[in-house]
């Protein structure tokens, strides 16, 4: 076994502020932007993109998979600045395969730690029996936890949820604190719910409790439905949480790590959305669809006048110079 670095997730003393791992959306450049708009302090980690192991494991689907594992050189500038730990989140159902691949990732990139993926909620991800699935498999999940230790020095967290059907928090957490993961995340829902519904905060403040009872010095974070900085620090004085992870709430305000500042203005944020095209494009043409970006678009352009039309003209884009040549044709402060 190799010897496990000092555990990074125990060293804040404030309120650990995570972006949550979200598909097609936390890609090298989205964090990259994620971080221009962060003022120093506020957000702690940040991780990569779901990345299966299997996927990762197979001669063939490497080359594909491990993109979601690309961190640009900006990336690393800004990760240094602003002293924020980046993580790669990664999923599977082969305990042996997870230790092979904790161990080629630790290899052959720079992460500062693994998490793994035991939340996600998608039927054709379930029916594989990985992810959230692993809820109502805890044999097999601790074997997973166990055998990525074994194949990395690097902290090893788990990110899931409270049950499948129902509420299940006090069995689940108290079986995942056997292996003593570096750190723990609970989403408030279980798998049945999906996005929908509220997210329970009780139940992580019970995940919370158990690990105060068991005394075992690891943090628990809470997850689901936190839309701004003080809601968050709203949650953690409610249940006791190490902190926060941020998901839906990055896109109902791109500057969320940005709290206390001026709202920023229309021609920032079309200047925030040229940005993010022009570092897509560089980094993705010719790989990545193009439509990814819409989804961006909808998030930086609003709150403003006139902001639905701008909307609707970039989704009829087809490329990236139609974007380009849309804002040199009407200007956003023009367009008020």
């Amino acid at each position: 076994m190799q010897q496990v670095v000092e555990n990074f997730w125990t060293r804040f003393e404030e309120p650990i502020f995570c972006l949550a791992p979200m598909e097609d959306v936390t890609d090298t450049v989205f964090r990259e932007v994620v971080m221009k708009m962060t003022d120093p302090g506020k957000l702690h980690v940040i991780f990569t993109e779901f990345t299966s192991v299997e996927g990762l494991n197979h001669p063939i689907g490497r080359e594909r998979v491990g993109e979601r594992l690309i961190v640009n050189e900006s990336e690393r500038e800004l990760l240094r600045k602003l002293n924020i730990k980046l993580v790669a989140q990664i999923w599977g159902k082969t305990p042996e395969i997870y230790h092979n691949m904790a161990q080629f990732i630790t290899e052959h990139y720079d992460f500062d730690g693994l998490d793994i993926n035991m939340g996600c909620p998608v039927k054709k991800i379930v029916k594989q029996g990985a992810c959230s699935a692993l809820i109502d498999q805890p044999d097999l999940a601790k074997e997973i936890v166990l055998a990525t230790k074994e194949g990395t020095h690097l902290p090893v967290s788990v990110k899931t949820r409270t049950g499948i059907r129902q509420h299940e928090t006090e069995r689940w957490i108290d079986q995942l604190l056997d292996t003593h993961p570096a750190a723990l995340t609970l989403h408030g829902r279980t798998q049945k719910q999906q996005s929908d519904g509220e997210a329970d905060w009780n139940e992580i403040a019970k995940a919370v409790q158990i690990r105060n009872e068991r005394e075992i010095d690891i943090p628990v974070l809470g997850n689901g439905d936190v839309f701004s900085w003080k809601e968050g620090m709203d949650r953690v004085a409610q249940t006791g949480a190490d902190g926060v992870m941020i998901g839906r709430g990055i896109f109902h305000d791109p500057w969320f790590f940005q709290p206390g500042g001026t709202l920023p203005t229309p021609t920032e944020r079309a200047d925030m959305l040229l940005y993010h095209t022009r570092l897509f494009e560089k980094t993705w043409s010719g790989k990545k669809n193009f439509n990814i970006l819409k989804r961006f678009y909808k998030i930086y352009l609003n709150q403003f006048t006139n902001a639905a039309h701008i909307r609707a003209a970039l989704m009829e884009t087809k490329n990236y110079d139609e974007v380009y040549h849309y804002f040199e044709q009407h200007p956003v402060a023009e367009s008020l």
